[in-house]
């Protein structure tokens, strides 16, 4: 399971400390075992959005030159995040995923929003100041 986001810009030094790979591996790795009629439909979905975080997060910490931009981009993460969370819930509901592996991928998922809404909210503090 990933640490909960910190909160200062300090601890924070690349797109790489954010919080978001170990989530989309669990989904990659949770995903080998769904049903083959899935591969093209619920799993490629799982598999985009979990890495799309990923992407628009990297995106977002590159672009801290501009506070509207890394706002744009974080948004675009944080929407990814909320899509991710609802394959979740139909792969439980579908029986694909367990109660306990929906609660932790769940759990990280709403760390990784809570990170973007911060960092969000708090723009200016992330910008790169030149």
């Amino acid at each position: 399971m990933q640490a909960a986001p910190s909160s200062s810009v300090g601890n924070i030094r690349s797109f790489r400390d954010l919080d978001v790979y170990a989530a989309a591996m669990e989904i990659f790795e949770r995903t080998k075992e769904f049903p083959k009629e899935e591969t093209y439909a619920m799993v490629d979905q799982m598999h985009r959005s979990s890495r799309s975080v990923c992407a628009n997060s990297a995106e977002a910490w590159r672009r801290r030159r501009s506070a509207d931009y890394f706002r744009l981009k974080l948004g675009d993460a944080e929407r990814e995040a909320a899509e991710t969370r609802v394959w979740i819930e139909f792969a439980y509901r579908c029986e694909y995923l367990t109660a306990d592996v929906v609660q932790d991928l769940d759990h990280q998922y709403d760390q990784i929003v809570g990170q973007r809404v911060h960092m969000i909210a708090n723009a200016e503090d992330w910008k790169i100041r030149e």
